[in-house]
C-alpha cells in the first residue's frame, strides 16, 4: 500500500520558519535527504534522530 507523504511532512510559518518537517518534530526533510545523500541507512538515521519511527 502506497504511503501518502502528506501524513508525514508538514510545512508551517511558525516552526522552522516554514521549512518542510517531520510531522511532530522540528527535524526539517531538507536534514534527513542530506544523511540518505552522503549514504546513511535508515536504521543509522533512526539512532541519530530517536523522535523519527519507521512505519
Amino acid at each position: 500500500m502506497p504511503v501518502n507523504w502528506r501524513d508525514h511532512i508538514v510545512s508551517t510559518p511558525e516552526i522552522l520558519r516554514g521549512k518542510s518537517r517531520i510531522r511532530d518534530t522540528r527535524i526539517p526533510v531538507s536534514l534527513i535527504l542530506s544523511y540518505f545523500a552522503v549514504g546513511w541507512t535508515t536504521e543509522e538515521i533512526i539512532v541519530e534522530f530517536p523522535d523519527l519511527k519507521t512505519t
